[in-house]
């Protein structure tokens, strides 16, 4: 429904009942003003209660239609209430939250429409990157803690993949030998097929050569497309996206995510580790007056798509649960057929943008979309392939969890600038952050890795000794002349191996660990904290 710009009607019928259902007591996000009757109604603004952020929501829409500008906009309001933000930005446009918009006859002309006083503002912003890469504080996970659900995901294993590298998580969880980068996992697969280790998982199923060559063949392919930065260490603690700025306003954290367009699985199970890193660590909490964190979950469908029924029962459990823990999670993706129908019915609030119906698929996409929403007074296949940029249909849950009536809206204008800061601006941001000297350098310690290298070399030593004193033997029985006491018996390779310096304090340092078998969550993500 494009609205034209007649001057509004005094309100009555649907329309009243409609602007009835916004009308909340306390706290909440004004989002826009009701369009009805083809005219933008001031006097009937639709908003969303503060308290029910945690519920959840989706953000759909065709490219294009303005999904971008709401994620912004809701942003700007949340910050303003003292409530933390996470946004994902895939495209580099979405940092101007941080700078103060840039007044315009278009501008004050959707500021008037809708009722708002416009004003030019920027508010705290702390901007990340996965890795290193690009700009942003680097955000980095031992793969230890992202654990082998999540993992089996990025490197695109099948279930009997999957359950096989579960297999090599349990015996380095269990062995205490920590997996901090890819190359410790490469290590560990590598030695429990070798000869040497093959027998460690004999009891509890094995480990196939064959599966065991996939697995390395991913993570090498893994590698290859730079995504091995992701994984190591200072390992980002994700209770920083929990803070407020000094004035009291939330801090809008926005992840930058153009230099890893082209590895959407990649940021999007990444983004999964991040909800669920919070899910471990946060307490129960149950409804509070506002949420500790909104989470803007972008290009969602990536999450979903090729999904195992064991990774979307996770992803349901999680989003279900971590609603009691004061985060809120908004899915972000382009039509609501994109999110399984079981996460769907969690979402409480829903912000649909305009929909195409250019073909057979579309259509059906557009019907599906229309049966999702509560029964209505619009004739809603009409207004979704007519909304404008920068309208919506929405529906929220009232301050007493009850749908709201369907609300076609305009939307308000963001306050900040709704475009990217440049460059020069942006690099300075990240490395003035208090958090920057804290997670910018990598470090690699001791690991997995170093372990079994140090293992391997011990053994391998062993051997050389044990040959040149069972050559030094022949040597001496050769050259004996009569009689005498035999000599002491070398010691066996594995007396000499056990016994030898490094060995030992290989053994000492798995020792210290054996019997703490990391505990693991919903996702088989690392329960306790590095």
């Amino acid at each position: 429904m494009s609205v034209s710009e007649q001057p509004p009607a005094a309100l009555g019928g649907p329309a009243a009942e409609i602007a009835a259902g916004y009308a909340f007591e306390g706290a909440a996000l004004d989002l826009g003003a009701l369009l009805w009757d083809g005219a933008c109604h001031p006097d009937a603004p639709i908003r969303i209660p503060l308290p029910v952020l945690n519920r959840h929501g989706l953000v759909a829409g065709a490219t294009g239609t303005g999904k971008t500008k709401t994620l912004q906009l809701f942003a700007e309001q949340l910050s303003a209430n003292g409530v933390p933000v996470f946004l994902a930005d895939i495209k580099g446009d979405v940092s101007g939250v941080s700078a103060p918009g840039e007044d315009g006859a278009k501008v004050r002309e959707r500021a008037a429409q809708v009722g708002q006083e416009w004003r030019a503002t920027g508010f705290p912003c702390e901007f990340y990157g996965l890795g290193g890469t690009g700009p942003g504080i680097p955000v980095r996970a031992t793969v230890t803690s992202f654990g082998p659900v999540l993992l089996s995901k990025v490197l695109q294993l099948n279930q009997t993949q999957e359950q096989s590298l579960g297999l090599i998580f349990h015996y380095a969880d269990s062995k205490g030998l920590e997996l901090v980068d890819l190359k410790d996992l490469r290590a560990v697969v590598a030695f429990l097929v070798s000869d040497t280790g093959k027998a460690e998982l004999k009891g509890i199923g094995g480990l196939s050569t064959v599966t065991a060559g996939v697995i390395l063949r991913s993570i090498t392919a893994f590698e290859q497309q730079g995504a091995g930065d992701f994984f190591g260490e200072p390992e980002f603690d994700t209770s920083e996206f929990l803070r407020t700025a000094a004035d009291g306003r939330g801090i809008v954290s926005v992840l930058e995510l153009p230099s890893v367009q082209d590895k959407p699985q990649l940021f999007s199970t990444f983004l999964m580790w991040m909800l669920a890193d919070l899910f471990n660590d946060l307490p129960e909490v149950g409804d509070l007056e506002k949420p500790k964190l909104v989470f803007f979950f972008d290009e969602a469908h990536l999450l979903f798509s090729g999904a195992s029924k064991a990774f979307l029962a996770s992803i349901t459990q999680t989003v279900r649960l971590i609603r009691s823990k004061g985060i809120g999670v908004f899915f972000v993706t382009q039509t609501p057929k994109d999110v399984p129908s079981d996460v769907l019915a969690q979402l409480g609030n829903r912000v649909q943008h305009a929909l195409r119906a250019f073909t057979p698929d579309d259509a059906k996409a557009l019907k599906a979309t229309v049966r999702t929403f509560p029964n209505s007074p619009y004739d809603l296949e009409e207004v979704l392939t007519g909304l404008g940029t920068g309208e919506a249909v929405v529906t929220v849950l009232s301050e007493k969890g009850a749908p709201t009536p369907v609300a076609a809206t305009r939307l308000r204008a963001p306050e900040s600038l709704m475009g990217p800061i440049d460059a020069a601006a942006l690099d300075a941001a990240v490395k003035g952050s208090l958090l920057y000297g804290r997670y910018a350098e990598a470090v690699d310690r001791e690991s997995a890795y170093e372990r079994l290298t140090a293992e391997q070399q011990a053994a391998e030593a062993a051997a050389l000794e044990a040959a040149a004193a069972k050559e030094a033997e022949k040597a001496e029985k050769a050259g004996k002349q009569g009689g005498g006491r035999a000599p002491k018996p070398e010691p066996s390779l594995t007396e000499q191996v056990v016994g030898s310096g490094v060995f030992t304090s290989l053994a000492r340092s798995i020792g210290t660990q054996l019997g703490r078998e990391i505990s693991r969550s919903i996702f088989g993500t690392a329960r306790r904290k590095r």
